[in-house]
Formats: C-alpha cells, structure tokens, sequence
C-alpha cells in the first residue's frame, strides 16, 4: 500500500505546535501496533465511519453562519496515556483519525494538540473543544509536552460557561481530580469536574457490560439501540451533577470487580454549563471501541448536539434514569 500524507500536519499558532487533520485518508496510518491497518481492519473502519456518517442525513445541520466549523482536540496527558491517543513514529493516533473522518463526512474541522499552551490564545475560532486527557493537565509530564497554564485553565472554563462546546471522551473524568478521598463524593469539587458532571474513581478489568439508552431521542441513540452489551474498560464515576441528562446508562449486572457492585450510573450523558454545552461519554479505550459503528453514531451525536446542530432536549433526567448513581457501593 503506499504511503500517503500524515493525516495531521504541523501547523503554528502562537508559537503553538498543533496537529491540523485534513489528510484525504485517515485509515493508511499506523494502528496501536505500529504497523499499517490490513485489509479487514481498514474495511471495519471505514465502513463504521461511513454509518456513523449516514446515520445523520437529516439531524446534523450545518451552522447558521456559513463558516465551515472547527474542533479542538486535546489529547495531552498528564497521568497515564492511553494507546489511542498516543502518536506512533510521529503519526497521528486512532483517535485522531477517527475523528478528522467523522469531520471530513460532517463538514467540520477537527485541529489536534497535546500542547496547553494553545488554551493561552484564540478559542474563539473553535465550535468546540474535545478533551481525551489524564492527571493535572497545569503540571509537566514524561512527554514533555507543554502543560496548561493556570489562566489557561480559566479561560477554557469561561468560554464553556460563554457558549463553548466541550466533549469528553473516557479518561476525561481522570484530569483536575477534587480534593478528598478518591472512593467518596465530595461537597466542593473542582470546577473542571463541576463543568464536566462526573469525576473517575477507578476500572476493573476490560469486560463486557451491560449499556442501555436513557434517551432516545439524543442523536446517535437511536443507531446504538435500547441495549448492547460492550467490552471495553468501564470506569466508575462520583461526583456526579445533579442536573446531568443521561443517555447512556452503565447496568453493572454480572459485572466482575468490586468497583462494579453498585447500582447502575451514567455512563454518557450532557448537561448545559451556563450557555455551553457539554457533552461526555465514558467510551474511548479500545481501539475496537473507536472503530465501532455504534458508538462512533453516538460521538457524531454529541459533537452535533455540542456545536449546536441539533436541538434536543436535555432536561436533567438523573433521578429518573439512574436514581441511585451516587451510591458508590452495594
């Protein structure tokens, strides 16, 4: 197969390293192995990314302005990397393939960066900022790619709270952890986790569970289905906000680890965080989960909603849907 341009190429913004998506093939690069995808991988990506794409003909709509619209990725991290953020020999991760695809066949523009320097400058030519991150994102990490400043950090919270689109993927929830014990919901926590809606406690082993729909008129859910039972690393969550709209719901039934005894809780949901709107789903670790066309409906959906393309009701929902979530334990 032969090569063909890095789907990011580097581009600099206030003497900021950013990775801008625009490759016209995302599925020639390397995958968590570091060698090219083979004919059965490439065919299961972008068959997902095409139903992923076809599932919205009539409920993604483009921005009132005319403007082609534009994502924010930031996938530093300041903890544990996962795999499917992690560049291989300079190469764009899985995750930042799939979403530039997604955004190839939506009409928007995902531009990636492991740099927080980037949240000192201009956010205001972002529809929305997506976050795959780990640990405290204001501190150095292994990577040494250079962390977030303090007003950097309250300038993305102030541009959420002005209207900004947020979503986060997975180990979103594992950055800016509250002060306290880490197995017990805390009364004050931190403003990133107050704009997010939930917090990271821990993840038993990689298994299936149990995922069912809580709202099924959000877009994306109605290509997910009522339920599905999917392997991938659950996390366990606290802190959640009391005015989450819950569309995905984490059962639990059967599932092994002492993290997993509890009744069922938000696995992806949305909340508005002033006159932003954010948007978070617990998928994201596997590659396969990446890849999955059901899932990949249900990210088109929340990146839609955040940029507001779609309107949908999210009126909270978390009594009704997951009434026990904040019990951590049986």
């Amino acid at each position: 197969m032969k090569k063909r341009a890095n789907l990011c190429k580097d581009l600099e913004v206030n003497n900021t390293m950013i990775r801008k998506t625009n490759s016209p093939n995302v599925f020639n690069n390397p995958n968590k192995s570091g060698q090219a995808m083979d004919r059965r991988d490439m065919l299961r990506a972008t068959g997902a990314a095409v139903l992923a794409a076809s599932a919205f003909p009539l409920h993604w709509v483009s921005a009132a302005e005319k403007k082609k619209q534009k994502v924010l990725y930031f996938s530093r991290s300041a903890g544990y990397e996962h795999d499917v953020v992690k560049l291989k020999d300079g190469k764009p991760s899985i995750s930042d393939r799939i979403l530039t695809e997604l955004g190839k066949r939506h009409g928007f523009e995902v531009v990636c960066t492991k740099d927080g320097r980037v949240f000192d400058g201009d956010l205001d030519q972002y529809d929305a900022i997506a976050f795959y991150t780990s640990g405290v994102l204001t501190k150095p990490n292994k990577a040494k790619t250079p962390p977030m400043s303090a007003e950097g950090k309250k300038k993305l919270l102030s541009a959420i709270a002005a209207g900004k689109g947020f979503v986060g993927f997975h180990a979103a929830t594992d950055s800016f952890h509250s002060k306290g014990p880490r197995n017990q919901n805390q009364t004050e926590v931190d403003p990133y986790i107050a704009m997010l809606g939930g917090e990271f406690i821990v993840h038993g082993a990689q298994q299936e569970a149990i995922i069912r729909a809580a709202s099924p008129k959000f877009p994306g859910v109605k290509q997910f289905g009522k339920v599905q039972k999917i392997k991938e690393e659950w996390y366990a969550f606290k802190n959640f906000a009391k005015d989450l709209h819950v569309i995905l719901i984490e059962d639990n039934e059967g599932m092994k680890g002492d993290c997993y005894q509890r009744p069922p809780f938000p696995a992806t949901w949305a909340r508005t965080h002033g006159k932003g709107r954010v948007f978070y789903t617990s998928f994201g670790h596997r590659d396969d989960i990446w890849t999955n066309p059901s899932v990949q409906s249900i990210i088109a959906g929340g990146l839609a909603w955040a940029m507001g393309n779609v309107k949908v009701d999210v009126t909270p929902n978390i009594n009704k849907a997951t009434p026990r979530a904040s019990q951590l334990k049986y």
